[in-house]
């Protein structure tokens, strides 16, 4: 298979040194290897003999013209040169994208492969119980249990029920409360009665529970003072029930609520946050014949610590120690995300199971580290304008100023009136150009600027602040 491989002055040493091995040509078509036109590539086709040409990722031209002509397919490669390594050795089994860079194909092919193994797993897994279609223990994954506290507070509780199924919540949990009421508690349930997916009950209070119990799924959490009040309904109603110790062992009152007859028991042996017993609490989570929970939320919400990186390690300790059920929550403004973030973890670890450590699985947890620094080379110029101090005194476009904010998931820009929605930032201020109202360059700067911190800021769950930092 012999490979036609253009490239840039600044690249061509990456890329030989990739080429190496393979029936390749490298030439060297300019400075810049994403400024290949499709007139240079046709004639470069037209004098070999070739089965396929990768061009530069970040390229931005139509090389359909040039496949018609020559017949040859024209591929995108990776967009940094130094991850062509990488790619070439794949091309027998995997076959390239013409329009997206191989960086970012492959990576998204793997995470499908990914993603169909998890769900492929989860097919074949065997559960201790099943609760509203869903395996729960045995070898199926764990499941994320998402709580909303003080559900009965909330304007739209069936709005917060969807979007925590949404991020990847398999059980969602409805806190009430010492100020609840079971009016409350009928209330909220009554709103997500249709909902077919599993729902919890947190509350201690025996009246609450009792008013879940037509629609509760899961009741949170049963111990020595209420058993004897509704540990009976609870097993009427064929709810399922986490129970924790208190001053009774966790042995106690499970034989407790097995006497009152409910059959399906989760194990709380109660995780302590960092600092409060964290390290001691784990020696608690020994091997149970019952599914065991882990309260991972209670240890996120209470450190002062990006969740990602935490919701990642306490999954995997979690995968460990045999948990069958993670709670994670959002109840506070450094937390939005976690329900996500966990749910991705939970899959990793299935992944994980067959290597010694859940690393290079196809989907990941990174979000503002690099895996792998990618080494460009060094530029190259003749002479140097140092960079001088912008001046503090503004010239207003005569067109009017922006206000720029987000809503949900969209980069908003308000001019007169006029409202320009959209997902990238590229494409705002294309519409934002076309329509003629920016008209002074460092004006267009500005808009750029900030255009994309707003991206950034949905993309990384941040607050956005016009003409403020990210």
């Amino acid at each position: 298979m012999r490979i036609l491989l253009p490239t840039g002055a600044g690249t061509e040493a990456l890329v030989r040194a990739a080429a190496a091995g393979h029936d390749a040509d490298v030439v060297v078509t300019g400075e810049i290897a994403s400024f290949l036109t499709p007139h240079q590539l046709e004639a470069l086709i037209r004098r070999g003999n070739y089965d396929m040409a990768i061009v530069s990722g970040m390229s931005t031209a139509s090389f359909d013209a040039v496949e018609r002509a020559t017949g040859v397919p024209v591929y995108r490669g990776p967009r940094h040169a130094a991850d062509l390594a990488l790619v070439l050795p794949l091309l027998g089994t995997v076959t390239l994208s013409r329009t997206i860079p191989a960086d970012d194909f492959l990576s998204a092919k793997k995470r499908e492969e990914a993603e169909a193994a998890v769900a492929e797993r989860e097919r074949e897994a065997t559960a201790d119980y099943i609760i509203r279609g869903m395996k729960i223990g045995g070898t199926s994954r764990m499941k994320v249990l998402a709580e909303i506290m003080d559900a009965h507070r909330r304007e739209d509780i069936r709005f917060d029920v969807e979007r925590f199924f949404a991020s990847g919540a398999d059980i969602v949990d409805l806190g009430f409360g010492f100020d609840a009421t079971p009016a409350d508690v009928k209330r909220g349930f009554a709103a997500v009665a249709d909902i077919d997916r599993p729902l919890a009950i947190d509350s201690q209070d025996p009246a609450l529970i009792r008013a879940a119990l037509p629609r509760a799924d899961i009741v949170l959490s049963l111990r020595s003072e209420n058993i004897p009040q509704v540990g009976k309904e609870v097993a009427t109603a064929g709810a399922a029930a986490v129970v924790v110790p208190d001053h009774r062992s966790l042995a106690q009152n499970i034989a407790a609520a097995k006497k009152a007859g409910v059959r399906c028991i989760i194990a709380d042996p109660l995780l302590q946050p960092a600092g409060s017993g964290l390290a001691a609490s784990l020696r608690n989570f020994k091997k149970s014949r019952y599914p065991v929970f882990f309260g991972a939320g209670n240890v996120v919400e209470l450190l002062d610590a990006d969740s990602v990186g935490m919701n990642a390690l306490l999954a995997g300790i979690a995968m460990e120690l045999g948990a069958a059920v993670i709670f994670a929550s959002e109840h506070s403004d450094k937390t939005q995300g976690a329900i996500q973030e966990m749910r991705r973890a939970t899959e990793m670890m299935v992944l994980a199971k067959d290597r010694p450590y859940p690393k290079d699985l196809g989907i990941d947890l990174l979000v503002l580290k690099e895996k792998r620094r990618r080494r460009e080379p060094a530029l190259e110029y003749e002479t140097v304008v140092p960079a001088q101090e912008a001046p503090n005194e503004i010239v207003y476009d005569p067109k009017g100023n922006f206000r720029i904010g987000i809503e949900g998931d969209e980069i908003v820009a308000v001019i007169r009136g006029k409202a320009v929605k959209g997902k990238r930032w590229q494409d705002v201020f294309s519409t934002i150009q076309k329509a003629g109202d920016v008209t002074l360059l460092d004006h267009a700067a500005y808009l750029g600027r900030e255009l994309y911190k707003a991206e950034l800021a949905i993309r990384y769950g941040r607050s956005f602040e016009q003409d403020g930092e990210f």
